[in-house]
Protein backbone atom coordinates (compact mmCIF):
# COMPACT_ATOMS: atom_id res chain seq x y z
CA UNK A 1 0.00 0.00 0.00
CA UNK A 2 1.18 3.50 -0.80
CA UNK A 3 2.43 5.58 2.12
CA UNK A 4 1.99 9.32 1.99
CA UNK A 5 2.18 12.52 3.99
CA UNK A 6 -0.62 14.66 5.34
CA UNK A 7 -0.37 17.27 2.58
CA UNK A 8 -1.00 14.66 -0.12
CA UNK A 9 -3.80 13.17 1.96
CA UNK A 10 -5.66 16.47 2.24
CA UNK A 11 -5.27 17.04 -1.49
CA UNK A 12 -6.65 13.59 -2.35
CA UNK A 13 -9.49 13.99 0.12
CA UNK A 14 -10.52 17.33 -1.32
CA UNK A 15 -10.79 15.75 -4.79
CA UNK A 16 -12.73 12.70 -3.65
CA UNK A 17 -15.00 13.97 -0.84
CA UNK A 18 -18.63 14.83 -1.69
CA UNK A 19 -19.08 18.47 -2.36
CA UNK A 20 -21.98 19.04 0.01
CA UNK A 21 -22.49 21.77 2.56
CA UNK A 22 -22.96 19.29 5.38
CA UNK A 23 -19.79 17.35 4.78
CA UNK A 24 -17.80 20.51 4.07
CA UNK A 25 -18.96 22.06 7.32
CA UNK A 26 -18.24 18.87 9.30
CA UNK A 27 -14.80 18.64 7.79
CA UNK A 28 -14.00 22.24 8.69
CA UNK A 29 -15.19 21.73 12.26
CA UNK A 30 -13.12 18.59 12.75
CA UNK A 31 -10.04 20.11 11.13
CA UNK A 32 -10.45 23.26 13.21
CA UNK A 33 -10.71 21.29 16.44
CA UNK A 34 -7.72 19.20 15.40
CA UNK A 35 -5.68 22.31 14.65
CA UNK A 36 -6.51 23.78 18.04
CA UNK A 37 -5.61 20.51 19.75
CA UNK A 38 -2.26 20.26 17.95
CA UNK A 39 -1.54 23.91 18.71
CA UNK A 40 -2.17 23.17 22.37
CA UNK A 41 0.19 20.21 22.25
CA UNK A 42 2.91 22.22 20.53
CA UNK A 43 2.53 25.05 23.03
CA UNK A 44 2.69 22.61 25.94
CA UNK A 45 5.85 20.99 24.59
CA UNK A 46 7.47 24.33 23.81
CA UNK A 47 6.91 25.61 27.33
CA UNK A 48 8.35 22.55 29.06
CA UNK A 49 11.65 23.81 30.48
CA UNK A 50 13.99 20.91 29.67
CA UNK A 51 15.92 23.41 27.57
CA UNK A 52 16.69 25.41 30.73
CA UNK A 53 18.03 22.30 32.46
CA UNK A 54 19.99 21.26 29.39
CA UNK A 55 21.74 24.64 29.21
CA UNK A 56 22.92 24.31 32.81
CA UNK A 57 24.05 20.71 32.24
CA UNK A 58 26.08 21.58 29.15
CA UNK A 59 28.08 24.19 31.06
CA UNK A 60 28.61 21.91 34.04
CA UNK A 61 26.26 23.70 36.46
CA UNK A 62 24.66 20.51 37.74
CA UNK A 63 23.39 21.93 41.03
CA UNK A 64 21.59 24.72 39.19
CA UNK A 65 20.16 22.18 36.73
CA UNK A 66 18.85 20.09 39.61
CA UNK A 67 17.22 23.16 41.16
CA UNK A 68 15.41 24.01 37.91
CA UNK A 69 14.23 20.41 37.58
CA UNK A 70 12.84 20.40 41.10
CA UNK A 71 11.06 23.72 40.59
CA UNK A 72 9.44 22.50 37.37
CA UNK A 73 8.90 18.84 38.24
CA UNK A 74 5.09 18.90 38.00
CA UNK A 75 5.17 20.39 34.48
CA UNK A 76 7.99 18.11 33.38
CA UNK A 77 7.04 14.76 34.79
CA UNK A 78 3.35 14.76 35.80
CA UNK A 79 2.94 11.20 37.15
CA UNK A 80 6.14 9.78 35.62
CA UNK A 81 7.95 9.13 38.89
CA UNK A 82 10.60 6.92 37.32
CA UNK A 83 11.80 9.66 34.98
CA UNK A 84 11.86 12.17 37.83
CA UNK A 85 13.93 9.86 40.04
CA UNK A 86 16.40 9.02 37.28
CA UNK A 87 16.91 12.56 35.96
CA UNK A 88 17.21 14.18 39.37
CA UNK A 89 19.29 11.30 40.71
CA UNK A 90 21.85 11.72 37.95
CA UNK A 91 22.01 15.49 38.28
CA UNK A 92 22.50 15.10 42.04
CA UNK A 93 25.34 12.67 41.36
CA UNK A 94 27.07 15.07 38.96
CA UNK A 95 26.65 17.86 41.54
CA UNK A 96 28.37 15.74 44.19
CA UNK A 97 25.24 15.18 46.27
CA UNK A 98 25.91 11.46 46.54
CA UNK A 99 23.58 10.59 49.43
CA UNK A 100 20.65 12.34 47.76
CA UNK A 101 21.49 10.73 44.43
CA UNK A 102 21.60 7.27 46.00
CA UNK A 103 18.16 7.70 47.56
CA UNK A 104 16.65 8.94 44.30
CA UNK A 105 18.16 6.14 42.20
CA UNK A 106 16.99 3.53 44.71
CA UNK A 107 13.49 4.99 44.48
CA UNK A 108 13.73 4.80 40.71
CA UNK A 109 14.82 1.16 40.82
CA UNK A 110 11.91 0.23 43.09
CA UNK A 111 9.48 2.09 40.83
CA UNK A 112 10.80 0.21 37.78
CA UNK A 113 10.33 -3.12 39.55
CA UNK A 114 6.77 -2.20 40.55
CA UNK A 115 5.90 -1.00 37.04
CA UNK A 116 7.19 -4.22 35.47
CA UNK A 117 5.01 -6.40 37.71
CA UNK A 118 1.94 -4.14 37.61
CA UNK A 119 -1.56 -5.26 36.60
CA UNK A 120 -2.24 -5.84 32.90
CA UNK A 121 -5.01 -3.21 33.05
CA UNK A 122 -2.69 -0.49 31.75
CA UNK A 123 -1.53 -2.69 28.88
CA UNK A 124 -5.14 -3.18 27.81
CA UNK A 125 -5.65 0.59 27.81
CA UNK A 126 -2.52 1.05 25.72
CA UNK A 127 -4.04 -1.17 23.00
CA UNK A 128 -7.05 1.17 22.84
CA UNK A 129 -5.57 4.68 23.09
CA UNK A 130 -1.73 4.76 22.94
CA UNK A 131 1.34 3.68 24.89
CA UNK A 132 1.36 6.93 26.86
CA UNK A 133 -1.83 5.82 28.62
CA UNK A 134 0.21 3.44 30.80
CA UNK A 135 2.84 4.22 33.42
CA UNK A 136 6.38 4.60 32.09
CA UNK A 137 8.29 1.50 33.18
CA UNK A 138 11.83 2.47 32.14
CA UNK A 139 14.09 1.18 29.39
CA UNK A 140 16.42 -1.73 30.10
CA UNK A 141 19.57 0.38 29.87
CA UNK A 142 18.16 2.84 32.43
CA UNK A 143 17.52 0.00 34.88
CA UNK A 144 21.11 -1.24 34.41
CA UNK A 145 23.05 2.01 34.57
CA UNK A 146 21.28 3.35 37.64
CA UNK A 147 23.20 0.63 39.53
CA UNK A 148 26.46 1.84 37.99
CA UNK A 149 25.90 5.35 39.28
CA UNK A 150 24.63 4.15 42.61
CA UNK A 151 27.81 2.11 42.99
CA UNK A 152 29.79 5.27 42.29
CA UNK A 153 27.63 7.13 44.84
CA UNK A 154 28.59 4.62 47.50
CA UNK A 155 32.24 4.71 46.49
CA UNK A 156 32.34 8.49 46.97
CA UNK A 157 30.76 8.02 50.40
CA UNK A 158 33.42 5.40 51.26
CA UNK A 159 30.81 2.64 51.49
CA UNK A 160 32.72 0.00 49.56
CA UNK A 161 30.51 -2.94 50.59
CA UNK A 162 27.39 -1.13 49.39
CA UNK A 163 29.16 -0.30 46.13
CA UNK A 164 29.91 -3.98 45.54
CA UNK A 165 26.28 -4.86 46.31
CA UNK A 166 25.21 -2.52 43.50
CA UNK A 167 27.62 -4.19 41.08
CA UNK A 168 26.31 -7.62 42.06
CA UNK A 169 22.74 -6.41 41.54
CA UNK A 170 23.71 -5.21 38.10
CA UNK A 171 25.32 -8.57 37.36
CA UNK A 172 22.09 -10.34 38.30
CA UNK A 173 20.11 -8.04 36.00
CA UNK A 174 22.47 -8.82 33.14
CA UNK A 175 22.00 -12.56 33.72
CA UNK A 176 18.20 -12.25 33.67
CA UNK A 177 18.04 -9.88 30.71
CA UNK A 178 17.76 -12.71 28.21
CA UNK A 179 14.87 -14.22 30.16
CA UNK A 180 13.07 -10.91 30.07
CA UNK A 181 13.46 -10.76 26.29
CA UNK A 182 12.10 -14.32 26.03
CA UNK A 183 8.96 -13.23 27.88
CA UNK A 184 8.50 -10.27 25.54
CA UNK A 185 9.01 -12.48 22.49
CA UNK A 186 6.38 -14.92 23.77
CA UNK A 187 3.94 -12.03 24.21
CA UNK A 188 4.60 -10.84 20.67
CA UNK A 189 4.20 -14.17 18.93
CA UNK A 190 1.67 -15.89 21.16
CA UNK A 191 -1.60 -14.56 19.73
CA UNK A 192 -0.81 -12.22 16.88
CA UNK A 193 0.85 -13.89 13.92
CA UNK A 194 1.38 -10.51 12.30
CA UNK A 195 3.70 -9.52 15.12
CA UNK A 196 6.12 -12.38 14.49
CA UNK A 197 8.30 -10.33 12.15
CA UNK A 198 8.92 -7.83 14.94
CA UNK A 199 9.91 -10.56 17.40
CA UNK A 200 12.64 -11.89 15.11
CA UNK A 201 15.25 -9.57 16.61
CA UNK A 202 18.55 -10.66 18.10
CA UNK A 203 19.75 -8.68 21.09
CA UNK A 204 23.55 -8.53 21.36
CA UNK A 205 23.89 -7.33 24.93
CA UNK A 206 24.13 -9.30 28.14
CA UNK A 207 27.45 -8.09 29.55
CA UNK A 208 28.55 -4.56 30.44
CA UNK A 209 32.24 -3.70 30.28
CA UNK A 210 31.66 -0.66 32.48
CA UNK A 211 30.01 -2.75 35.18
CA UNK A 212 32.81 -5.32 35.00
CA UNK A 213 35.44 -2.58 35.19
CA UNK A 214 33.94 -1.18 38.39
CA UNK A 215 33.69 -4.70 39.82
CA UNK A 216 37.35 -5.25 38.99
CA UNK A 217 38.36 -2.06 40.82
CA UNK A 218 36.12 -2.57 43.86
CA UNK A 219 37.17 -6.20 44.35
CA UNK A 220 40.84 -5.37 43.89
CA UNK A 221 40.61 -2.67 46.57
CA UNK A 222 38.85 -5.13 48.90
CA UNK A 223 41.63 -7.66 48.44
CA UNK A 224 39.35 -10.12 46.62
CA UNK A 225 41.79 -10.97 43.85
CA UNK A 226 39.84 -13.94 42.47
CA UNK A 227 36.65 -11.88 42.10
CA UNK A 228 38.65 -9.06 40.53
CA UNK A 229 40.20 -11.47 38.02
CA UNK A 230 36.78 -12.90 37.14
CA UNK A 231 35.38 -9.44 36.40
CA UNK A 232 38.45 -8.60 34.32
CA UNK A 233 37.91 -11.73 32.25
CA UNK A 234 34.21 -10.94 31.82
CA UNK A 235 35.15 -7.44 30.69
CA UNK A 236 37.39 -8.85 27.97
CA UNK A 237 34.71 -11.34 26.99
CA UNK A 238 32.27 -8.51 26.33
CA UNK A 239 34.59 -7.13 23.64
CA UNK A 240 34.82 -10.57 21.99
CA UNK A 241 31.17 -11.65 22.17
CA UNK A 242 29.33 -8.35 21.66
CA UNK A 243 30.95 -6.64 18.69
CA UNK A 244 27.87 -4.49 17.83
CA UNK A 245 28.18 -2.91 21.28
CA UNK A 246 31.99 -2.84 21.43
CA UNK A 247 33.32 -2.19 17.90
CA UNK A 248 36.52 -0.72 19.42
CA UNK A 249 39.49 -2.20 21.25
CA UNK A 250 39.63 -3.18 24.90
CA UNK A 251 41.36 -0.37 26.85
CA UNK A 252 45.04 -1.23 27.21
CA UNK A 253 45.08 -0.19 30.88
CA UNK A 254 42.79 -3.11 31.84
CA UNK A 255 45.68 -5.60 31.79
CA UNK A 256 47.65 -3.41 34.19
CA UNK A 257 44.98 -3.29 36.90
CA UNK A 258 45.95 -6.57 38.55
CA UNK A 259 49.71 -6.03 38.24
CA UNK A 260 50.26 -3.10 40.62
CA UNK A 261 53.50 -3.49 42.67
CA UNK A 262 52.96 -3.59 46.44
CA UNK A 263 54.94 -0.42 47.04
CA UNK A 264 53.07 1.52 44.35
CA UNK A 265 49.62 3.09 44.10
CA UNK A 266 47.14 2.99 41.24
CA UNK A 267 45.19 6.04 40.11
CA UNK A 268 42.09 5.27 38.02
CA UNK A 269 40.05 7.83 36.12
CA UNK A 270 36.57 7.45 34.62
CA UNK A 271 35.59 10.30 32.31
CA UNK A 272 32.03 10.57 31.01
CA UNK A 273 31.10 12.53 27.89
CA UNK A 274 27.99 13.41 25.93
CA UNK A 275 24.42 12.45 26.75
CA UNK A 276 22.28 9.36 26.24
CA UNK A 277 19.78 9.11 23.35
CA UNK A 278 16.37 10.70 23.03
CA UNK A 279 13.24 9.50 21.24
CA UNK A 280 11.59 11.19 18.26
CA UNK A 281 8.32 10.35 16.52
CA UNK A 282 8.08 8.64 13.16
CA UNK A 283 4.61 8.77 11.57
CA UNK A 284 3.29 6.54 8.78
CA UNK A 285 -0.12 7.09 7.15
CA UNK A 286 -1.73 4.46 4.94
CA UNK A 287 -4.78 5.50 2.84
CA UNK A 288 -8.14 3.78 3.18
CA UNK A 289 -11.18 4.40 0.95
CA UNK A 290 -13.23 6.50 0.77
CA UNK A 291 -11.35 9.33 2.53
CA UNK A 292 -9.76 7.77 5.59
CA UNK A 293 -6.36 6.50 6.63
CA UNK A 294 -4.47 4.41 9.13
CA UNK A 295 -2.03 6.37 11.25
CA UNK A 296 0.89 4.56 12.86
CA UNK A 297 3.12 6.61 15.18
CA UNK A 298 6.34 4.99 16.36
CA UNK A 299 9.13 6.12 18.69
CA UNK A 300 12.61 6.15 17.20
CA UNK A 301 15.58 6.26 19.55
CA UNK A 302 18.27 8.55 18.16
CA UNK A 303 21.76 9.45 19.28
CA UNK A 304 22.65 12.84 20.67
CA UNK A 305 25.90 14.10 19.17
CA UNK A 306 28.79 15.03 21.42
CA UNK A 307 31.51 17.59 20.90
CA UNK A 308 34.06 15.37 22.67
CA UNK A 309 36.48 13.46 20.48
CA UNK A 310 39.40 12.82 22.84
CA UNK A 311 40.12 12.89 26.59
CA UNK A 312 43.54 13.14 28.24
CA UNK A 313 44.86 12.84 31.77
CA UNK A 314 47.58 15.49 32.21
CA UNK A 315 49.86 15.86 35.23
CA UNK A 316 51.48 19.18 36.03
CA UNK A 317 54.94 17.87 35.24
CA UNK A 318 54.32 14.85 33.03
CA UNK A 319 53.29 13.73 29.57
CA UNK A 320 49.56 13.37 28.82
CA UNK A 321 47.91 9.94 28.97
CA UNK A 322 45.01 9.35 26.60
CA UNK A 323 41.93 7.84 28.21
CA UNK A 324 40.36 5.03 26.19
CA UNK A 325 36.73 4.34 25.37
CA UNK A 326 35.33 1.58 27.58
CA UNK A 327 31.59 1.78 26.98
CA UNK A 328 29.38 3.55 24.47
CA UNK A 329 26.21 3.84 26.53
CA UNK A 330 24.29 5.00 23.47
CA UNK A 331 25.14 1.69 21.76
CA UNK A 332 23.67 -0.20 24.70
CA UNK A 333 20.55 1.98 24.76
CA UNK A 334 19.83 1.49 21.06
CA UNK A 335 20.56 -2.25 21.15
CA UNK A 336 18.34 -3.03 24.13
CA UNK A 337 15.52 -0.90 22.70
CA UNK A 338 15.23 -3.05 19.56
CA UNK A 339 12.99 -5.78 20.92
CA UNK A 340 10.96 -3.32 22.96
CA UNK A 341 10.37 -1.46 19.71
CA UNK A 342 9.15 -4.70 18.15
CA UNK A 343 6.39 -4.93 20.73
CA UNK A 344 5.52 -1.27 20.23
CA UNK A 345 5.26 -1.75 16.46
CA UNK A 346 3.00 -4.76 16.82
CA UNK A 347 0.65 -2.90 19.15
CA UNK A 348 0.69 0.24 16.99
CA UNK A 349 -0.25 -1.70 13.85
CA UNK A 350 -3.14 -3.45 15.62
CA UNK A 351 -4.36 -0.25 17.29
CA UNK A 352 -3.98 2.00 14.23
CA UNK A 353 -5.69 -0.52 11.95
CA UNK A 354 -8.62 -0.86 14.31
CA UNK A 355 -9.10 2.90 14.58
CA UNK A 356 -8.85 3.36 10.82
CA UNK A 357 -11.31 0.53 10.19
CA UNK A 358 -13.91 2.07 12.51
CA UNK A 359 -13.59 5.47 10.85
CA UNK A 360 -13.77 3.94 7.37
CA UNK A 361 -16.81 1.82 8.22
CA UNK A 362 -18.75 4.78 9.62
CA UNK A 363 -17.83 7.04 6.71
CA UNK A 364 -18.75 4.42 4.11
CA UNK A 365 -22.06 3.69 5.83
CA UNK A 366 -22.87 7.40 5.98
CA UNK A 367 -22.21 7.89 2.28
CA UNK A 368 -24.03 4.70 1.24
CA UNK A 369 -27.15 5.61 3.22
CA UNK A 370 -26.88 9.38 2.82
CA UNK A 371 -26.82 9.54 6.62
CA UNK A 372 -25.21 12.72 7.88
CA UNK A 373 -24.89 11.52 11.46
CA UNK A 374 -22.98 8.40 10.45
CA UNK A 375 -20.74 10.51 8.22
CA UNK A 376 -20.11 12.91 11.10
CA UNK A 377 -19.30 9.96 13.37
CA UNK A 378 -16.81 8.76 10.74
CA UNK A 379 -15.12 12.15 10.69
CA UNK A 380 -15.01 12.20 14.48
CA UNK A 381 -13.55 8.68 14.58
CA UNK A 382 -10.86 9.67 12.08
CA UNK A 383 -10.08 12.81 14.06
CA UNK A 384 -9.78 10.72 17.24
CA UNK A 385 -7.46 8.29 15.46
CA UNK A 386 -5.29 11.16 14.21
CA UNK A 387 -5.06 12.92 17.57
CA UNK A 388 -4.83 9.93 19.90
CA UNK A 389 -2.32 7.90 17.89
CA UNK A 390 0.98 9.37 19.03
CA UNK A 391 4.29 7.79 19.98
CA UNK A 392 5.49 7.45 23.54
CA UNK A 393 8.67 9.53 23.63
CA UNK A 394 9.32 9.31 27.36
CA UNK A 395 12.95 8.67 28.28
CA UNK A 396 15.40 9.87 30.92
CA UNK A 397 17.64 12.64 29.65
CA UNK A 398 20.81 12.79 31.73
CA UNK A 399 22.67 9.50 31.55
CA UNK A 400 26.03 10.14 29.86
CA UNK A 401 26.71 8.97 26.32
CA UNK A 402 30.17 7.39 26.72
CA UNK A 403 32.60 6.26 29.44
CA UNK A 404 36.38 6.54 29.01
CA UNK A 405 38.92 5.06 31.43
CA UNK A 406 42.60 5.16 32.21
CA UNK A 407 44.98 4.04 34.94
CA UNK A 408 48.40 5.19 36.09
CA UNK A 409 50.72 3.44 38.55
CA UNK A 410 52.44 6.00 40.82
CA UNK A 411 54.44 6.28 44.02
CA UNK A 412 52.01 7.00 46.87
CA UNK A 413 51.59 10.73 47.34
CA UNK A 414 49.47 13.79 46.65
CA UNK A 415 48.96 14.85 43.04
CA UNK A 416 47.35 17.61 41.07
CA UNK A 417 46.30 16.83 37.51
CA UNK A 418 43.84 17.81 34.81
CA UNK A 419 41.31 15.85 32.78
CA UNK A 420 41.18 17.60 29.41
CA UNK A 421 38.31 17.11 26.97
CA UNK A 422 39.08 17.89 23.30
CA UNK A 423 36.97 18.04 20.16
CA UNK A 424 37.68 15.94 17.06
CA UNK A 425 40.11 18.59 15.78
CA UNK A 426 42.11 18.76 18.99
CA UNK A 427 40.55 21.95 20.30
CA UNK A 428 40.24 22.11 24.07
CA UNK A 429 36.59 22.00 25.17
CA UNK A 430 37.05 21.80 28.92
CA UNK A 431 39.86 21.27 31.42
CA UNK A 432 38.84 19.89 34.81
CA UNK A 433 41.41 20.30 37.56
CA UNK A 434 41.76 17.63 40.24
CA UNK A 435 43.74 19.31 42.98
CA UNK A 436 45.67 17.65 45.82
CA UNK A 437 44.37 14.14 45.20
CA UNK A 438 45.78 11.69 47.73
CA UNK A 439 46.87 8.49 45.97
CA UNK A 440 47.45 5.59 48.39
CA UNK A 441 48.82 2.10 47.99
CA UNK A 442 46.34 -0.78 48.36
CA UNK A 443 43.42 1.63 48.07
CA UNK A 444 40.95 2.46 45.32
CA UNK A 445 41.99 5.87 44.07
CA UNK A 446 39.14 6.50 41.63
CA UNK A 447 38.41 9.91 40.13
CA UNK A 448 35.28 10.62 38.12
CA UNK A 449 34.77 13.59 35.76
CA UNK A 450 32.08 14.72 33.32
CA UNK A 451 31.80 16.87 30.23
CA UNK A 452 28.32 16.21 28.83
CA UNK A 453 28.60 18.50 25.81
Amino acid sequence: MEMFNMKKLNKDNSMKMKNTLFFGTCGRVVRGCGALFFAFLLFSCATKPFDKIDREVLVGKYGEAEAVLEAEKEALYDDDAILYYLDKGLLAHYAGNYGESSELLQNGERAIEEAFTKSVTENIASFIVNDKSKQYAGEDYEDLYLNVFNALNYHHQKKSEDAMVEIRRLGTKLQTLRSKYDVIEAGLTGEDAGAAEYADVEINFSNSALARYLGLLFYRAAGKSDDARIDRDWLKKAFVDEKPIYPFSTPSSVDEELAVPRDKARLNVIAFSGLSPVKVEEVIRIPLPPNNWIKIALPEMVRRPSEVGKIELVFEDGAPKTLELLEDIQNVALETFKLHLGMIKAKSVIRGTAKGAVATGLSAAGQANDNGWLALAGLAAQAFAEVSESADLRLSRYFPGKAYVGGVTLPPGTYTFFVNYYDANGGLIESIEQKDVVVQASELNLVETYCLK
